[in-house]
Parts: C-alpha cells; structure tokens; sequence
C-alpha cells in the first residue's frame, strides 16, 4: 500500500505528539500509596522545559504519602516536587472552559486527591478541561523562595492558553481555583499576574497570566499576624519575615484595577485559616470595583474540599461556583 504526503505528514506530526507527551514527567508516583479508590490521570504538562529556574543544590526526591485508611477513597501528598507539572483531565464534551487548580499543603506539601483530582473529575464531567498544578514547595531549597508558587502559576496559565487549540478550550475562559494555601496562589495570581517573577523561556511567556476569574476557597490571604495561617506564612517567607516581606505576599495589599472578578467561599468555624483572611480580600477587591461573589457558612471547619463537605452547611457550595460560572460566561 502506497501513502501519500499528506498521510505521512499526519503520522509524523501524531507521532511527535505522542513522542512530547510521553517525555512529559508523569503524575506524582502512586506506588507509595498500595491502592487506588479511581484510576490517575496519565496527561501531564512540564512547565520548565529546560528544569525550573532556581533549584536547589540536594536534588529533591519526590514522595507520595497516603493518609486515607479507608479503600473508597485516597486522601495522597507529595512533598519534594522537582520538575513541577500540571495534570490535565480531559472532559468528554469539552464546553471550552478551563480551570487552574491549585491544591493545599501549608506550602510543605501539594494535596493531591482532595483539593485536586476531586474537583478536577467534577469539573470534568460537567465539560470543563482541569488543570491541577503541582507547585514547587518554597521551603525545599529554592532561590527566591517567596515567588517560586507564583512563578509556577503564572507559567501554567501562560502553557493553558499556549496551548488552548489543542485541547479545545477558549483562552478568554481560564478560572483559577485555589483552597488554603493553594487559595493563596490563586489570589496571588489574580492579584500579581503581571509581576515578574521569573524569566521568559519561550513563546508562552509572551500572554497573558492573568486568570479570567479566581475562586480562592478558605485561602490563606494575610501574611501578618493575627490573621496569618503561621505555618504557610513561615513555610513561604521563612521563620523571620520583614514586615515588608508579609505586605509583598499579602495578595488582599495589591489588588489591581483589572483583577479578575472572584468567587470567595470560607466557613466561619475554619480554626486553621481565619475567615479574616476571605473577608480582607472581599473588602480590598470591592474598594477596587471588582466583581465579587462571597459566602461565608457557619460551619465546614478547614479543607472540606468536596468529599468533606458533605452533612455540613457548606455542602453545596460546588453548585454555587458553576452557578457562578454560568453566570460570568466561564462554562456552560
């Protein structure tokens, strides 16, 4: 059988999709964990092609950990992230919106299954292509410890809209979502999308990391005292940081005139991450003019996520956010 040009073309352009795929660094390893309740996801992204600027003189060696002792459901970690990643989960029907996520850990670690593969599977089923961005952790080693989550969500949202044509996504729907301190990366992105934290390293660099909504939920915003999450702020900005330093990383202090419109969500009976820190950037991004959507539940304590939601007032707070999606244009 002969083949054509065009059909050799075809093959050799799928080929070199598969061949960049496969070169992709895989998902955190689930050996450690002995079982899984659902199948991973195989789709990853590298946001460094060349390694992530700044790394640490010991190398890292990434580990998964396992907290859940119940076989319905994992409840995984990863700590001693290297070559950080985004893990991608593809809709069935794609409505063309898509979602960054970036799960909690206290800045020590990444949760993988509550905070992220959870909603990144809700989401996808209701046709949103999900992002879960797994973040350097700033206390392993990094230079310029205090930018590295941000450098790496500001790379992510660039690599999304980059490559947007390829999974069938609109540029213009881009949500960030973001719990604790993940929550904090979320509002430093759509605080600080055009700081520059890193050096450009090709053509995605050149748009946009501006998210075109921002949903942090029970973030950790304030870096100071009384409000300050003490563990995320010293795992961010070290034991001792300047005054200086925590207004820096305070996203509710630098609130601009084109942050995206967000979706704020806290329990009021949270006793890791005061509700304080919700309403401080309520406050802020309405002294700015943004859109802001806010609900506070008198009780879902701290990382409720979706699972542990349930039975508590805060039990349907996911059919808040896609109410709000529909109604700012994200996903149908």
């Amino acid at each position: 059988m002969s083949l054509d040009r065009r059909t050799l073309l075809i093959g050799t352009f799928a080929a070199g999709l598969a061949a960049r795929a496969a070169a992709q660094t895989p998902p955190p390893d689930t050996a450690p964990s002995g079982r899984l309740a659902l199948p991973d996801p195989d789709e990853t992204i590298d946001l460094w092609p060349d390694g992530a600027p700044g790394g640490p003189r010991a190398a890292l060696v990434e580990r998964v950990e396992e907290r859940s002792t119940d076989p319905t459901y994992n409840d995984r970690f990863v700590t001693g992230i290297s070559r950080p990643r985004l893990v991608v989960f593809r809709p069935q029907r794609p409505n063309g919106a898509a979602a960054l996520i970036t799960p909690g850990g206290t800045y020590v670690r990444v949760v993988i299954d509550k905070e992220g593969y959870e909603l990144a599977r809700w989401l996808a089923a209701r046709g949103v292509t999900a992002f879960i961005l797994f973040y350097r952790l700033p206390g392993e080693g990094w230079a310029d410890r205090a930018n590295v989550p941000l450098a790496d969500a500001q790379r992510a949202a660039r690599l999304i809209r980059h490559r947007a044509a390829a999974y069938g996504i609109d540029p213009a729907r881009l949500c960030a979502i973001g719990f604790s301190a993940g929550g904090h990366v979320c509002a430093s992105l759509a605080t600080r999308f055009t700081a520059r934290v890193y050096d450009p390293v090709d053509a995605a660099d050149g748009l946009s990391a501006r998210p075109d909504a921002a949903a942090p939920i029970y973030p950790v915003i304030s870096m100071r005292a009384p409000e300050a999450n003490i563990g995320s702020r010293e795992n961010l900005l070290g034991a001792n940081p300047s005054a200086g330093t925590e207004r820096a990383h305070s996203p509710h202090l630098h609130v601009p005139a084109d942050a995206p419109p967000c979706f704020l969500l806290h329990a009021e009976d949270d006793a890791t991450v005061p509700v304080a820190n919700t309403l401080l950037l309520r406050d802020a991004l309405r002294a700015r003019g943004i859109a802001t959507e806010t609900h506070i539940f008198p009780d879902g304590g701290h990382g409720f996520g979706l699972r542990l939601a349930r039975g508590k007032s805060v039990a349907h707070w996911p059919d808040l956010l896609s109410t709000w999606g529909r109604y700012r244009g994200l996903w149908a």
